[in-house]
């Protein structure tokens, strides 16, 4: 096997060995500030139609994400008081696990007519995506979780994104404490089919 085949074959293991590390197998070490520029160089290279940058970073670390796991649990036990403690402890600690949590943020200025949401939204849901891949090329475990919080107006308000912002994904980095487990993926060849003109 010629040298540029050994390396494609090495490419694509590391692009089949993506795997989703659960939160809360996420420990210390995160990134450090020069990792983490570099791997948010990697996760701006995706595709932008009209060149918008439709996204943007937000970094939740250290006790900041004890602050917010506060706040979470603060906004049910309003919303609910009678919630269950087991459901205000895991909105307390949603944050708490990983040592690193990027929220990546969807900038969908609503006066942009001229590139349609959707694409800038995929564009955004593309960084969540380039991020994760940076961070495990990096040696870090990473998963990217929505939840409620991602969708919640008051939580919006309170991250400080602008009205014409939306969470993509809150994409949780660390150094795995387990292998990352694997599931049965779909087999790709079912779903191609070919088009052909009537």
């Amino acid at each position: 096997m010629s040298p540029v085949s050994n390396r494609t074959a090495d490419i694509w293991l590391q692009l089949d060995g993506r795997r989703s590390v659960p939160a809360r197998q996420l420990g210390e070490p995160g990134p450090d500030d020069a990792t983490l520029a570099r791997m948010l160089r990697s996760a701006v290279r995706v595709p932008d139609h009209g060149k918008r940058v439709p996204f943007r970073f937000l970094r939740i670390a250290g006790d900041a994400r004890a602050a917010l796991g506060e706040a979470l649990a603060a906004i049910t036990l309003r919303r609910d008081p009678g919630a269950a403690a087991a459901a205000v402890d895991k909105d307390r600690q949603r944050f708490g696990h990983a040592p690193l949590v990027i929220a990546v943020v969807a900038v969908l200025d609503p006066a942009d007519a001229a590139i349609p949401e959707q694409e800038r939204l995929l564009s955004a849901g593309c960084a969540c995506f380039a991020l994760l891949q940076a961070a495990q090329a990096a040696g870090f475990g990473a998963t990217w979780l929505t939840g409620w919080p991602a969708y919640d107006d008051e939580v919006r308000v309170l991250l400080g994104l602008g009205a014409q912002e939306r969470i993509a994904g809150f994409i949780h980095i660390g150094t795995p404490r387990m292998a990352a487990p694997e599931r049965e993926r779909p087999d790709p060849q079912a779903l191609l089919s070919d088009w052909r003109p009537a």
